[in-house]
């Protein structure tokens, strides 16, 4: 018993000098929508729904108080009559039996400590859990703890076990499946109803016999729940464990989320917080229904993707040029199946070779350069040139002996466009540059001649982006997956804000467009012949291994890729499309084939509602070199002025600067005053929420300052009114009709 008091004391000691704890935010699902608002999946680390105090019935908060922690209610954190009765007991048993802990002392361990069993962490847990009451109170102690304490099967806090368990929200719960839910917290494993329901029967019953000892429940509801079956829903599978439309968009939001962005924070720690942990709302730019006609197309034209190995992989893009929003994107078959690259975004990654479609590129920077539309080039079925390093043999004339870039993009001539880029005002540098400005910007390109042929890597997202860009009269938008993102609390943590650049001349966009429309005429890709005006160019890759078609109008620039993702080998060992699987079964596919009618197909879906454009809009007479097309503003919703701030770091500053701080934001203040004896009187120990967080203009933040020297044994507390209280973390409001912070002893 000595002992049991010596160490009380010391943790009292330690908890009146203490700063105030500064209580963590439980884990909240973020939710990604898309562009009409539809959920598409939730991400989270754990299934967890908070819930608050008011909204958890009053049978199991006095299930959990009479089974956990009887005297709750009465002591201040640490209750020595329960150490006490625990040592007693450990020491008759020789075995630790009985833990002793409040449940403040059980939240302090699972939520702010790690669940180490040493005497300096108990003393730690102890110390902590003496903090936390004198500056919190009773009601918000115990919403925390049900809201993060393990119930077994992968559900956090009681509202997802009672949806785990009882299929029912937690407000319904019964007196007996409240302490079925109750008699879990000890031990989640061996008292989890679907697997040893005997020892959760029989400590379900005893959760019963205390709360009918502790006056929490009647003899006759005490009879009457212990008789009640125990009758369990099927347990169902996790919103993010099951398929979900879109995932590989899916996963795109969330690299750019955790990557490449700052939107939810500086650090890569921070943002996977936020994304996972945070309760966001995340609204994209994918359309379902457009995502639901590209995957249909692809099926139709590749039938029997994964159970017949001739047949290829597929992905495609489809962004609406003057906003640069990803409206669909398919980066491979059956992405929650079981094959090898089933979550390997072939969309994106490090590219495939562009084969042909790189020619419009080529011919953007001739003409961008200066080079005469109706400059003629030869174009005979083979050339050699002599390059830097050697000479460089060219196949391919397309029969055309000689034609301008027009005619040679319309038939797809390789030695026309290997003399296009050699043109003095072209060459490889100046065509590397073009590609960047109009779109190529994940992977590198190697500049040398050949890259008129497309050798290097490029991504069917930057495809995308580099003919959504010709559709768009050169105006290049960045590719876009996200528009908005809102906290729990609603308030807005991210806004999209449109940016675009000048890449060429409307007028050079407008001779791309004319050429690649007889592409789709008359050229290589009639299969892409859709009904309507469009623009559109093939690709093959050497030795057939990447076959293309890039593609737009106006309002859609949609590029296609198909291709086997682990590539087969033909008869001479060489990577192909060419699948043989057996020496009388082989399929070669080109651009002009399969991709063409992938993209026709989407198109067709795509635009079915959508009026028909002409493909080169009027150039306005104002548009001149220097000219950049002002931002469509109407697509994007607007961001109120002021709408979130960033709390700064308070700590160690003086109490009336840190308030001078904060009204300067146009936050207001709320504070709570400490003793010490070693730190000065009235400088900042701690805040709440922490430094970085975002909350509204007119939003509360808690200080902890220290006191003036005094000689009496009391400390002072600002009570902030219940309407205005911010102390649970992340700035979120607490509940009008709850005072979430309690007079300190």
């Amino acid at each position: 018993m000595l002992t049991v008091i010596a160490v009380t004391a010391s943790a009292c000691s330690s908890a009146r000098s203490a700063a105030p704890v500064l209580l963590p935010v439980n884990a909240e699902p973020s939710a990604i929508y898309d562009m009409h608002g539809t959920l598409i999946t939730t991400l989270r680390e754990e299934n967890r729904s908070s819930v608050p105090l008011e909204r958890i019935p009053s049978v199991l908060q006095d299930a959990v108080v009479a089974i956990e922690d009887a005297r709750f209610w009465e002591h201040k954190g640490v209750d020595p009559r329960a150490v006490a009765r625990a040592a007693s007991s450990n020491a008759a048993s020789g075995e630790v039996s009985q833990g002793g802990s409040t449940i403040t002392q059980q939240y302090v361990k699972l939520a702010i400590l790690t669940p180490e069993q040493t005497l300096g962490r108990k003393l730690e847990e102890a110390s902590l859990a003496l903090a936390l009451e004198r500056n919190y109170s009773k009601e918000l102690i115990l919403e925390l703890y049900l809201n993060t304490i393990y119930l077994g099967n992968g559900a956090y806090g009681v509202q997802a076990a009672s949806q785990s368990y009882f299929g029912i929200p937690v407000e319904q719960l019964r007196v007996d499946q409240a302490a079925m839910l109750a008699g879990i917290i000890q031990a989640p494993s061996r008292n989890n109803p679907r697997t040893d329901p005997d020892s959760a029967l029989k400590r379900r019953n005893l959760v019963l016999k205390r709360m009918r000892d502790q006056q929490y429940i009647t003899a006759t509801q005490y009879e009457a729940a212990v008789a009640t079956p125990v009758e369990l829903v099927e347990l169902q599978a996790q919103t993010e464990q099951a398929a979900y439309a879109a995932p590989h968009f899916v996963d795109a939001v969330k690299d750019w989320l955790l990557n490449d962005s700052d939107a939810l924070g500086k650090t890569p720690g921070a943002r996977r917080e936020a994304l996972l942990r945070g309760g966001l709302s995340i609204t994209t730019t994918i359309d379902l229904n457009l995502q639901n006609q590209a995957e249909t197309s692809i099926a139709e034209v590749l039938p029997g993707q994964g159970v017949d190995p001739k047949i290829p992989d597929a992905a495609l893009v489809s962004i609406e040029p003057g906003t640069g929003f990803v409206r669909a994107m398919v980066g491979g078959y059956n992405y929650f199946g079981t094959h090898s690259y089933r979550q390997s975004n072939l969309a994106m990654g490090s590219g495939r070779q562009t084969g042909s479609t790189f020619k419009p590129i080529v011919m953007a920077t001739a003409l961008d350069a200066g080079v005469s539309p109706s400059k003629q080039f030869a174009s005979p079925s083979n050339a050699r040139f002599n390059i830097p390093g050697g000479v460089w043999s060219v196949k391919g004339g397309a029969g055309l002996g000689s034609g301008t870039m027009r005619d040679c993009a319309v038939v797809s001539s390789n030695t026309c466009f290997a003399n296009v880029i050699q043109d003095p005002a072209v060459g490889p540098e100046k065509t590397n540059e073009m590609a960047k400005k109009l779109g190529i910007v994940s992977t590198k390109l190697v500049a040398t001649p050949a890259m008129v042929l497309g050798p290097n890597n490029t991504t069917v997202e930057d495809m995308a982006d580099v003919y959504a860009t010709f559709a768009n009269a050169g105006v290049r938008v960045p590719p876009t997956v996200v528009t908005k993102i809102t906290g729990p609390d609603g308030s807005v943590i991210y806004q999209h804000a449109h940016s675009q650049s000048k890449a060429i001349e409307p007028a050079v966009a407008a001779q791309v467009s004319t050429a690649l429309r007889g592409v789709i005429t008359g050229g290589t890709g009639t299969s892409a012949n859709i009904g309507r005006e469009a623009a559109g160019k093939t690709g093959s890759a050497q030795n057939n291994t990447d076959a293309w078609f890039c593609g737009y109008v106006p309002q859609l620039a949609t590029a296609v890729w198909v291709g086997f993702a682990e590539p087969r080998a033909n008869k001479s060992g060489q990577r192909s499309l060419v699948s043989m699987t057996s020496p009388n079964t082989r399929i070669t596919v080109f651009g002009g084939t399969y991709p063409a009618r992938i993209w026709a197909s989407f198109m067709k879906g795509a635009l079915a509602d959508t009026p028909e454009l002409p493909l080169i809009a009027p150039v306005p007479p104002e548009v001149t070199t220097t000219t950049v097309a002002a931002p469509n503003a109407s697509v994007l919703a607007p961001v109120p002025a002021n709408s979130f701030v960033e709390v700064p770091d308070l700590e160690g500053m003086a109490l009336s600067a840190a308030k001078s701080a904060l009204e300067k934001l146009g936050l207001s203040s709320e504070s709570v005053t400490v003793f010490s004896a070693t730190e000065a009187a009235g400088s900042v120990t701690a805040q709440s929420p922490r430094p970085g967080s975002k909350l509204r203009a007119g939003s509360s933040v808690w200080i902890e300052s220290i006191a003036p020297p005094t000689t009496t044994t009391t400390t002072t507390t600002t009570i902030p009114a219940a309407s205005t209280t911010t102390v649970a973390g992340e700035g979120k409001p607490s509940s009008p009709s709850t005072t979430r912070v309690s007079p300190r002893d």
